[in-house]
C-alpha cells in the first residue's frame, strides 16, 4: 500500500510551522509558514489573520498575503450578526461556498469577488474557551467543504502563540 501523499504533505507543513516557531522574527515567521502550509494543504487565493479586540468591538488584520487589497492594520467592526455569533462567540468554523454566501456575510464582498474569491473558510483561533481571532481563507467558488475544517483548525491553533505575541 502506498503512503497517503496528502498526509505526507500535511506532515511536512506541520514540521515547517514548528520550525518557524523557533525563528526570532515573530510573529511574521509563524504566519508566513502557516500561509504556505495552508496554501499547500487546503488552498487559498486570499489568506488573512485577524485578532479580536473585545473591548473595542473590532477585529484587526495582523497578517495578509494580499497587502495592497487587504493591508495589515485594517479593522472591521464586531457586530451581532449570525456569522459573529457562530465564529466569534460560539467558536465554530464558517464555510461560505458561493459568492452569494460571501455577499450575505461580508460588507466588503465586492472587493473579495474582484480578487476572484467566491468561497470562504473562517476558522476561529481559540484559547481557554475564548475566540482570540480568526484565520480566513478565500478561494474560487465551491472550493471549501467540511473536509477542510480539521486541517485548517490544526494550523489555526498553531497560529495562537504568534497571535498572542502580536496582540501584546
Amino acid at each position: 500500500m502506498q503512503p497517503n501523499t496528502n498526509n505526507h504533505l500535511i506532515d511536512e507543513s506541520l514540521s515547517a510551522v514548528a520550525r518557524a516557531h523557533a525563528d526570532t522574527q515573530q510573529p511574521q515567521a509563524t504566519f508566513d509558514a502557516i500561509d504556505k502550509a495552508l496554501a499547500a494543504t487546503v488552498g487559498h487565493r486570499l489568506f488573512t489573520i485577524l485578532v479580536h479586540h473585545r473591548a473595542a468591538r473590532e477585529s484587526e488584520r495582523i497578517y495578509t498575503n494580499m497587502r495592497d487589497a487587504y493591508p495589515v492594520g485594517g479593522r472591521k467592526p464586531i457586530t451581532d450578526s449570525p456569522w459573529m455569533q457562530q465564529v466569534m462567540h460560539q467558536g465554530q468554523p464558517y464555510i461560505g461556498r458561493t459568492a452569494d454566501d460571501i455577499r450575505d456575510v461580508f460588507f466588503d464582498h465586492a472587493l473579495i469577488e474582484s480578487l476572484g474569491c467566491r468561497s470562504v473558510l473562517n476558522i476561529p483561533l481559540r484559547w481557554r474557551g475564548e475566540t482570540l481571532g480568526t484565520l480566513n481563507l478565500l478561494h474560487q467558488e465551491n472550493w471549501y467543504g467540511t473536509q477542510h475544517v480539521e486541517t485548517a483548525r490544526v494550523f489555526a491553533q498553531l497560529a495562537v502563540p504568534a497571535l498572542m505575541a502580536a496582540a501584546d
